[in-house]
């Protein structure tokens, strides 16, 4: 006679093959950039500048086991920026972490003085000449979070994420949804393609020195 089989093990054994069967889940996030495969104070691989001189103001570090983009300015205003494409409809959020260092001195983005001690943008592809369109966001010391501001003939608009001083040196976790910033900012309905993300520290305009850190960045679902 054949022993039946304990009731619980044949759930178990169902349980099993239906997770054999289902759909494995989507995963929340796509990583643009952990900077694992960086050396250790260099230029990080796969990212460019517009100026070489870029290229000393940007260079992978490494604190407890994270690896991050450390930005020192010295009167430059130079981007770092990485070629980058995903799918927005299916993630809209860009996530990042950042740290302010240096603010760059008596800096103020709305009265001339456009130097911000961290930059954040993600950019899309628009003119040969003109270069793309992008969505930046800001740490300020000065101007109030949530502040709207535009630049480069409004190709580039800007959000203020933070402002002061007070988180000076601690890291700080972000999360926008940079599908819906990108339509309301530029009056468009077609979900664009994105073209890469950048960072900026700059220090330019102040004739100054600006330092901060980034981190961890990501494209989420929600």
């Amino acid at each position: 006679m054949t022993a039946r089989m304990p009731l619980t093990v044949v759930l178990a054994s169902m349980a099993f093959l239906i997770a054999l069967a289902a759909p494995l889940p989507a995963e929340d996030c796509i990583v643009i950039e952990d900077f694992a495969k960086a050396a250790v104070g260099q230029f990080p691989p796969d990212w460019k500048v517009r100026k070489d001189a870029g290229r000393t103001v940007y260079t992978v570090q490494e604190e407890g086991g994270l690896r991050f983009l450390h930005a020192h300015s010295k009167g430059h205003g130079v981007q770092a920026a990485k070629e980058f494409t995903w799918d927005l409809s299916r993630y809209p959020v860009l996530s990042w972490a950042w740290r302010p260092r240096e603010f760059p001195a008596g800096a103020h983005e709305q009265e001339g003085k456009n130097d911000s001690v961290l930059s954040v943008y993600m950019m899309v592809p628009y003119s040969s000449i003109r270069g793309p369109k992008a969505v930046k966001y800001i740490w300020s010391e000065r101007v109030a979070v949530g502040t709207r501001l535009e630049s480069n003939g409004g190709l580039t608009q800007v959000r203020v994420l933070q402002t002061g001083t007070q988180k000076r040196g601690e890291w700080v976790e972000e999360r926008v949804n940079v599908r819906d910033d990108y339509l309301a900012y530029f009056r468009e309905k077609d979900v664009p393609k994105p073209g890469g993300i950048a960072v900026l520290t700059d220090a330019d305009d102040t004739s100054s020195s600006a330092q901060g850190d980034y981190a961890k960045l990501r494209a989420c679902r929600e």
